[in-house]
């Protein structure tokens, strides 16, 4: 139980360190001594990607040793319910919060992996690493909260963060991008901010088993089903989810490689669908209210035609990836607006294969701007021959995002369709296997014009990127291999499973963390 803080107290504390550590020159010209500002002296260079590794390491295997585990709740300074009401801070740790913790921290020890090469182009490590790290810290405090101004603290924290990186490569179009992103944002958080002050008002708890236990009480009234639709449209924002998506074609191309990476692959997906669930499914109850859950389904279904087509006219590669994005995420709504076990399971693998296949894919699309330094797919071509690593683990995750079979995203999409056989939404099951094709379709434009062909003249002298750039394509090329075997029995009772059964029992969420 003592390790739940660690999640956000390293990541955190290590945000505040790094600028400390920043390597610094001696200023001989003025003093002939070490500059005052170095408190713990001069270190290495390679001193901020090395701190940021290992406490994203360190997260990681933190992650894989609470599978399992149970539920647990750890309460902020020792603060015991008093007569029964919750007056302290909770963190709490179940199956849908070990599963994100997994994803998040998994993707972004890759990312920060990736970052060690990637990043040298740009201004500043240090700064970079610190709001990686708040970034993380954020996501990690979204997903074990128990309480939900401390959600939107922690919300807000991850939010911030992504802004500034989004801008981190101080152009005119990364300046204008994160403005933009962050516009948007800041209307979401007021939605979901209004959402909690309302809420606050009804029950007058900020805890969220408690607000479940008295919604429970006192049946779901309209000032539930208000705040409910309040908090489709911030979370919405945050998740991209269409109409809510205007800001993400334009931050996710803007972002460095990596940042790009954990927006797609992570932060969409923590702060916007994880919490979107997780409210209206444990906290509000409305898991079984038709039509949260109907507009839930057109959301997703509006979110995976649309994003799909406009995808389809795309030769910006970034560009193209991000309208993916809102395609994929389409999937995942769709999947949970269902409400069916098999659509949570659906809907919760994909989570999971999106957040691995599409980091992939923008990881590979910063590998080509790093040799290249050319976004443009008509462009390009015959990039195999020179960049082997990365046109095979490219190729490995657009067939996996596409659906083809054995490749982890054909199981997930599978799921989801059989989820919406069995609910008799069968035009909506169509539609999905379309837009799969129609998946197919652009990825293998994308592989066309990138990869194969005759190599262009001017990548001739075109090399495969650093090692450790390769390494983390790598590894998220033999996840999309893999994760199959998540389905198997014995792998899914321990990871799949305990987070289908929080999303099942729903409101009952508030028995299990009060002991009621």
């Amino acid at each position: 139980m003592n390790l739940i803080p660690l999640f956000i107290a390293l990541p955190l504390g290590a945000a505040f360190l790094l600028p400390i550590l920043r390597y610094r020159n001696f200023d001989k010209q003025k003093t002939g001594q070490a500059n005052p500002a170095v408190i713990l002296g001069k270190w290495s260079k390679r001193t901020p990607d090395i701190v940021a590794n290992l406490i994203n390491l360190t997260l990681l295997v933190l992650s894989l040793m609470v599978i399992n585990r149970g539920m647990l709740v750890y309460k902020m300074g020792g603060w015991e319910p008093f007569k029964g009401i919750p007056i302290g801070i909770y963190l709490v740790l179940d199956g849908l919060s070990v599963l994100m913790l997994l994803i998040i921290n998994s993707i972004g020890f890759l990312a920060a992996l990736y970052s060690v090469n990637y990043m040298e182009k740009y201004t500043d490590k240090t700064r970079y690493y610190t709001l990686f790290l708040l970034l993380i810290a954020g996501m990690n405090g979204v997903v074990l909260s128990g309480d939900m101004f401390n959600l939107f603290v922690f919300l807000e924290v991850a939010a911030i963060a992504s802004y500034a990186l989004v801008a981190f490569g101080t152009e005119a179009e990364e300046l204008e991008a994160a403005f933009k992103y962050q516009v948007m944002g800041t209307v979401a958080s007021g939605f979901i901010l209004l959402g909690i002050a309302l809420l606050y008002s009804f029950s007058g708890t900020l805890n969220m088993a408690d607000i479940a236990r008295i919604i429970n009480q006192q049946g779901i009234q309209g000032t539930v089903l208000f705040v409910g639709a309040l908090f489709i449209m911030g979370f919405g924002l945050k998740a991209a989810i269409m109409p809510f998506h205007a800001w993400l074609p334009d931050a996710h191309p803007s972002a460095p490689a990596p940042v790009s990476a954990m927006l797609s692959g992570v932060l969409i997906k923590a702060i916007g669908v994880y919490a979107l669930v997780r409210i209206l499914f444990n906290v509000l109850g409305l898991g079984e209210t038709k039509s949260i859950l109907y507009i839930l389904m057109v959301l997703g279904i509006i979110s995976m035609v649309a994003g799909a087509l406009l995808a389809l006219g795309q030769r910006d590669f970034k560009r193209l990836l991000a309208y993916s994005s809102i395609s994929q995420i389409g999937y995942i709504v769709f999947a949970f607006g269902l409400g069916t076990p098999l659509g949570f399971l659906g809907g919760l693998f994909h989570l999971l294969n999106h957040a691995t296949f599409k980091s992939l894919l923008f990881l590979n699309s910063g590998a080509i701007v790093y040799a290249t330094e050319n976004r443009d797919l008509e462009k390009m071509g015959g990039l195999l021959e020179r960049m082997p690593v990365t046109g095979t683990t490219a190729t490995i995750a657009s067939m996996s995002i596409a659906g083809v079979p054995p490749l982890s995203g054909f199981w997930s999409k599978l799921i989801i369709i059989m989820a919406a056989i069995q609910a008799e939404q069968f035009i909506f099951a169509l539609i999905a296997v379309l837009i799969s094709i129609i998946t197919l379709a652009y990825y293998l434009k994308v592989q066309r014009l990138a990869f194969f062909g005759k190599l262009g003249q001017a990548w001739k002298k075109t090399k495969e990127v650093p090692g450790l750039m390769c390494a983390s394509m790598i590894i998220l090329s033999l996840l999309c291999l893999g994760l199959g075997i998540l389905l198997l029995p014995g792998i899914k009772s321990m990871i799949l499973d305990p987070a289908v059964e929080v999303l099942k029992n729903g409101a009952q969420y508030a028995n299990l963390i009060l002991g009621e």
